[in-house]
């Protein structure tokens, strides 16, 4: 059972302050961790923040603390659940920090976080935990802080800022630029090059790195001396700090728990002088790794139990005389099993979520909370996520909802029907409000923890032109050239007539060029809405999203590739994260939608369920092509 002592501070988080952080994940997805152990921290007295605290604290660090206890410094932001395990799983005990005072009386310290930096350094001051915190640090006591844990330590941040930071590391905290084509937020498995010899990093090898992060510290003459780490995306940035006996890193170990930088980094931090521990087999890491991730579709079925299930074109009932839900097992177990098969990621999307309120699926928080114990990659949740108003009256905002499954082991959250809304709101009157779910989420967590889950539906013109190019009036979303109209048509006519029939139009140019456009749907694929994918996607991008889930209908479940032409759109569209999904059905179809597209993941989920095509063997091409996976 999780513990029930929750920090005091952890109410006044929900609303303002929400990270992730997964223990193997997050160390594995961390922007970078700092490890420190009997050394001098710099101090910039000049840009130090002035700290508010109400009591006077003590500057003697106890050392009655049990070997076996870890303090955690759980700030109410995000999911920490994961720390929790993996601290558990090397045989420590965890001691949360209900004071200041606990920070000072620690024996070891462990500060994880993801999120926006002004609101974590608001709970910190307000809570009198960053003077505490900068006292231990300076007392030269264990210290490791992971990702916002680190950032916080430097003078300052420009996110929603200028903020300042703890004042501790010299630098200051910026947005990745985004300028020379690099996709912001910085998601996936990177290469990281190791500067110095660090004890802590001993089990990384020519590994990759997993990252989500928007915002990262840069090398300096002044912070040279700390850095024992650096990764290259677009500009070489501070993976890793060590200086003296202090350390910080992200990578991964081993080959049972070969996913999990963090474990490596964790039992390096709780145990410096073994010497029992196994180098792993060195990596061939060099750059930013293309994802292949896992999708499961979970829905109750008619006896409402929570299963994994797959249709075709989104209709997952059986063409028998029962027409019950297809089910093809549990979502934990699944998941599990992925992640030993080598999954960057796992997806939970919760089908049915538009119809429900989502706090109130009892089923589908314990399925992210049992798998975040034994599944140590990123793990996505969608469905659902949106303001509510239950029966009694009582609402609910978005973030709340968010905050809520970030907590049960969610890293990142897919937003899908509620961001059309959104989009078209925002569309009409050209104002940001503030209150969306998209700015909400984005505005605590960072954007790099929003993904939105499109559905497509393919929508084609009938017009016959023989000399010019008519440009129809009902029609006002960009359309694109298709490179095979007659396979899109046949597909949409073979749609469940549980859906919405079309209505097909073909646009045909004097050179016999066949044109189309893409319409959003809602509701499960089921209601089409006035808005195309291309305004969509740089709609959300525009009001917070990090990343973009993207889906066809008409190619879900046929396994005869991706939609090639509507992933081009859209990721050159935009310029954060794009994951292809709809259509996989053999190793060819990935190497396919990388090599012709910027997308920077490929999802499956029916052929891996079914065991058509594993994991393994797409990771295994997709190296015999010259394209960087994580192996």
């Amino acid at each position: 059972m999780e513990a029930a002592q929750q920090p005091p501070f952890a109410s006044v988080s929900a609303s303002r302050l929400n990270s992730n952080t997964r223990s193997f994940s997050s160390f594995s997805s961390s922007s970078s961790l700092l490890f420190s152990r009997k050394n001098a921290f710099y101090r910039n007295k000049h840009s130090r923040v002035k700290f508010k605290s109400s009591s006077t604290l003590s500057l003697r660090a106890s050392s009655s603390s049990s070997d076996s206890v870890v303090t955690l410094l759980d700030y109410g932001a995000g999911n920490v659940r994961s720390v929790r395990n993996a601290i558990r799983f090397l045989g420590f005990d965890i001691k949360d920090v209900q004071t200041p005072e606990d920070i000072l009386n620690a024996n070891r310290l462990i500060f994880p976080g993801v999120g926006a930096f002004a609101a974590a350094m608001d709970v910190l001051n307000k809570t009198g935990m960053a003077e505490a915190l900068c006292t231990y640090i300076e007392k030269d006591r264990p210290f490791l802080g992971i990702c916002l844990g680190l950032q916080l330590l430097f003078e300052s941040s420009k996110e929603n800022g200028p903020v300042n930071g703890l004042g501790l590391i010299p630098g200051v905290v910026g947005r990745f630029d985004s300028s020379g084509g690099f996709r912001v937020p910085h998601i996936g498995w990177n290469a990281l090059q190791i500067t110095k010899d660090s004890e802590i990093l001993d089990d990384v090898g020519n590994c990759h790195v997993y990252f989500v992060h928007s915002y990262r510290a840069m090398p300096s003459e002044d912070n040279k001396e700390w850095v024992s780490s650096t990764c290259n995306y677009g500009d070489k940035f501070i993976a890793s700090i060590r200086r003296g006996k202090c350390a910080c890193s992200s990578i991964p170990s081993g080959e049972e728990w070969r996913a999990n930088v963090g474990l490596s980094v964790l039992r390096r931090f709780l145990y410096p002088e073994s010497t029992m521990l196994k180098k792993p087999t060195e990596g061939q890491a060099s750059q930013l790794a293309k994802r292949v991730i896992a999708c499961l579709d979970v829905r109750a079925n008619d006896k409402g139990d929570l299963v994994v299930t797959k249709g075709d074109q989104y209709d997952v009932r059986e063409n028998t005389k029962e027409n019950e839900v297809r089910n093809l097992g549990k979502p934990v177990e699944f998941a599990g099993q992925y992640y030993k098969d080598g999954a960057d990621e796992i997806s939970f999307l919760n089908i049915t979520g538009f119809r429900d309120f989502p706090l109130g699926d009892l089923p589908m928080l314990q399925v992210l909370r049992l798998t975040s114990e034994n599944v140590f990659v990123p793990l996505t949740v969608g469905g659902g996520i949106r303001d509510f108003t239950d029966a009694n009256g009582r609402y609910y905002s978005s973030l709340e909802v968010a905050s809520e499954y970030f907590r049960s082991g969610a890293d990142k959250i897919s937003i899908g029907s509620d961001a059309v809304y959104v989009a078209e709101e925002y569309l009409k009157t050209g104002v940001k409000t503030g209150k969306s779910s998209l700015e909400q989420i984005s505005r605590v967590y960072g954007n790099q923890l929003i993904e939105c889950f499109f559905c497509r539906q393919w929508l084609l013109v009938l017009i016959l032109v023989e000399y010019t190019l008519i440009v129809l009036d009902d029609v006002e979303f960009k359309a694109i050239r298709v490179t095979n109209p007659d396979q899109r048509l046949s597909a949409s006519a073979m749609r469940s007539p549980r859906f919405t029939m079309d209505i097909f139009w073909l646009l045909v140019c004097p050179n016999g060029e066949e044109y189309a456009w893409y319409q959003c749907t809602v509701s499960g694929g089921r209601e089409g809405r006035p808005i195309g994918a291309y305004e969509l996607a740089k709609t959300v991008e525009e009001l917070g999203a990090g990343e973009i889930l993207l889906n066809c209908i008409d190619c879900d479940g046929q396994g005869k590739g991706f939609d090639v032409d509507l992933i081009k759109l859209i990721s050159d569209a935009v310029s954060i994260p794009v994951i292809a999904s709809s259509g996989a059905g053999a190793v060819e179809h990935f190497s396919e939608v990388f090599r012709k597209t910027n997308a920077s993941a490929a999802l499956a989920a029916g052929i891996f369920h079914r065991k058509e095509v594993p994991i393994q063997s797409v990771k295994e091409h997709l190296f015999n092509e010259g394209i960087e996976v994580r192996i």
